[in-house]
């Protein structure tokens, strides 16, 4: 049987080393925020989708990620026609970075979260509302992913069970009518991402950004920093701590000798609901945020210095607006700086700053590798995001089985209908249905159906799996890209 999936993602940070081969998981940011991995639904249904494709039955859901460092969260899939798998890595990411780029309704799917399960979980109280008489976890989980689904990808998307029904529809005419939603604030950001300066200089300021109590995020250098470098305030006073709206500086003394290193910055708090999760090693569905725990964030800065000639700062920001990536290089010495970016050279002045766009293919895995003549070379990997995937041709009859990893369940409408779309219910659910509570997932493939800009390439394969008391069958299907 054909097998079709469909998507979510999640979030991941990562630091941007100074000197060498960097991999930069936000772009231009160091790093910042929440790192998460994929875990599975949790509670889902099935779905059908109205298209300009056609009509396919999708399973979605509630997803469960895990921080590293510690703490959960839970989020729901924006962009229905790309895949997911378990394990897979997330990054948190702001708006127009991500499938929400333009999005007009962003604000309302926002809504819908803030107003529906989990961050209503009195499902007595959200029946009452939907006017129905009863709601479970499942069936308020796949309303919420449907009319979510509404404004996310501009399809009809409508729950097969009729409470979900219900209450699909009363989410998607409040949401429609909300006040204007802003985007919610970074968990944990520090920009600029590079510093570069000479000694005897205060290199800075960088800014924080921090949804954490007031004094609560640390601040420290490696043990390896060279004596008497330390992290100051504007007054130079040495930190260990800062918070929200502060300025740190990285104190270099006269006399130390040309070097690196870099400033961390962690803390516990939790995601604001609304915030965006996207894939980190490759393109995987994009998620937003429903619920979070206490949670642990981490920024950081990359920060070099010398006596004498350039001395060169390098981030990357993904710009959704212009298609690509823009490298921004600043020289904080005392001679030109020539960097050479997809082999075209480019000049900074002392004292000035130069951003490059640099074309990057939708979904595209990029690396873009900055060098100069005396060996400075960083490398920044990324995916480019920014579009929801275009519904996929029909082509099978959906399977009544969700997948194990992705929101939907059964798309007929993706390159190849299949049912996985969200990962596949505990034992204790009925798969088949999704009428009842699950306690967990299963693990495996999310559901993919389709791919952005790409000619749909789907393959279903069913594995059964024999468990205690019985058997779970999970269909796991796996998307691939235009051009992989």
């Amino acid at each position: 049987m054909a097998a079709a999936t469909l998507v979510s993602g999640l979030v991941v940070s990562s630091a941007i080393a100074f000197a060498g081969p960097a991999m930069a998981d936000e772009p231009g940011t160091g790093g910042h925020g929440a790192a998460a991995t994929l875990g599975g639904l949790t509670e889902s249904g099935k779905i059908k989708i109205e298209s300009d494709r056609g009509d396919s039955i999708q399973w979605g859901g509630l997803f469960d990620l895990t921080v590293e460092g510690g703490g959960s969260l839970q989020a729901y899939c924006i962009d229905l026609w790309t895949s997911t798998d378990p394990g897979t890595k997330y990054k948190e990411t702001d708006w127009d970075k991500s499938t929400l780029h333009e999005n007009k309704n962003a604000g309302k799917i926002r809504w819908i979260l803030q107003n529906s399960y989990p961050q209503v979980n009195d499902l007595k109280a959200l029946a009452g509302k939907a006017g129905v008489g009863s709601l479970t976890g499942d069936e308020a989980a796949t309303a919420t992913q449907a009319a979510i689904w509404k404004y996310s990808d501009d399809v009809t998307a409508t729950p097969e069970d009729p409470e979900a029904k219900a209450l699909a529809e009363y989410l998607v005419a409040e949401a429609a009518k909300a006040p204007e939603q802003e985007e919610p604030k970074v968990s944990l950001a520090a920009s600029p991402a590079s510093l570069a300066g000479k000694p005897g200089e205060k290199l800075g300021p960088v800014k924080v950004a921090t949804t954490a109590a007031d004094g609560t995020v640390t601040v420290s250098l490696p043990a390896d920093a060279p004596a008497g470098v330390k992290v100051v305030d504007g007054a130079g006073q040495a930190v260990t701590t800062t918070g929200n709206g502060k300025e740190l500086f990285l104190d270099v003394p006269a006399g130390t000798a040309d070097g690196e290193t870099k400033i961390s910055l962690a803390t516990e708090t939790t995601v604001q609901i609304g915030r965006v999760f996207g894939s980190v090693e490759g393109h995987e569905q994009t998620l937003i945020l429903a619920g979070s725990s206490k949670s642990a964030v981490n920024a950081e800065v990359a920060a070099s210095w010398a006596k004498t000639g350039p001395v060169p700062a390098v981030t990357v920001a993904e710009n959704c607006a212009k298609g690509g990536v823009d490298v921004t290089a600043t020289n904080e010495g005392d001679e030109d700086w020539t960097f050479d970016v997809k082999g075209t050279s480019y000049t900074v002045a002392p004292g000035e700053t130069k951003t490059v766009t640099v074309p990057v293919d939708e979904d595209a895995v990029y690396e873009i590798t900055v060098t100069d003549a005396n060996g400075f070379s960083k490398s920044f990997k990324g995916v480019l995001d920014c579009k929801t995937a275009p519904s996929p041709e029909p082509t099978a009859t959906p399977s009544d089985t969700p997948s194990t990893g992705t929101p939907s369940e059964t798309p007929s409408t993706s390159a190849t209908p299949s049912t996985t779309a969200t990962p596949a219910p505990s034992t204790t659910t009925d798969a088949s249905t999704g009428t009842t509570g699950t306690t967990g997932t299963t693990g495996g493939d999310l559901a993919e159906t389709g791919s952005s800009n790409a000619t749909p390439m789907i393959a279903g394969i069913a594995v059964a799996l024999v468990l205690a008391g019985g058997a779970a069958v999970f269909f796991l299907r796996k998307k691939k890209a235009a051009g992989q």
